[in-house]
Parts: structure tokens; C-alpha cells; sequence
């Protein structure tokens, strides 16, 4: 069974151009604050692969940088990871999501797309 998340793009103040919301259904919510520029280095999350440190510094989410990373070797090739903390080795959250999703979220910020 495969979860529906849904994903928009909302107008935010300084210093940040944008809020990112994720949600997966009922169940939970993540609001990340970032920039267009850095979310769209999203578009390339296959390649962030977080064993070899090369994981996505994009936004802040409940007072925290947020990490993203790409599918880990031998997990499911179709699976991002978001880590929510002071860095990508110590974080706080973590969710699993869509790789494709990350990828939307790119491309929606690199059009600089609003809902």
C-alpha cells in the first residue's frame, strides 16, 4: 500500500521566499521555510546520497536545518529520506517519502510555482 503525500508551495516572509508543506493525509504535516534556490537543488536528490555525505542542506523546519537525501544503497531506489536536527548525523526527525515527490518539489521551486 502506497501512501498518498501532498505537497504545496506557499508564499513566506523574510528571510525566507517560500514554506513547503508536506502532508500525508491525517496522520502528519511537515512544514519546511527555505528558498527557492535551495529547494531546487531537490530536483538532484538521487545523486545526495547520505553515506557518502552528500545529502541536501535545504530549509528549517520547527527551528532546525533540514537534510534530504537520496535512496540508500540496497533500500528501495524509489525512497528519499528528510532528516530534521543540527545535521545530517544527528537528527532530531525523519521521514521516508517518494524520491519522485523530492524531485517535484525541485522542479516546483525552480519554476518558482506558488498554490
Amino acid at each position: 500500500m502506497q501512501s498518498v503525500v501532498d505537497v504545496s508551495l506557499g508564499a513566506a516572509g523574510p528571510p525566507h521566499e517560500v514554506v513547503l508543506k508536506l502532508q500525508g493525509g491525517d496522520d502528519w504535516e511537515l512544514n519546511v521555510w527555505s528558498t527557492f534556490e535551495d529547494l531546487a537543488k531537490l530536483r538532484d536528490v538521487r545523486s545526495a546520497v547520505w553515506a557518502e555525505r552528500r545529502s541536501i542542506a535545504a530549509g528549517t523546519s520547527a527551528g532546525s536545518r533540514v537534510f534530504w537525501a537520496g535512496p540508500a544503497e540496497g533500500a528501495d531506489p524509489e525512497t528519499a529520506t528528510v532528516l530534521i536536527g543540527h545535521d545530517d548525523e544527528a537528527w532530531d526527525i525523519a521521514f521516508l517519502i517518494p524520491v519522485s515527490l523530492v524531485e517535484t518539489i525541485g522542479s516546483m521551486a525552480s519554476a518558482r510555482h506558488l498554490d
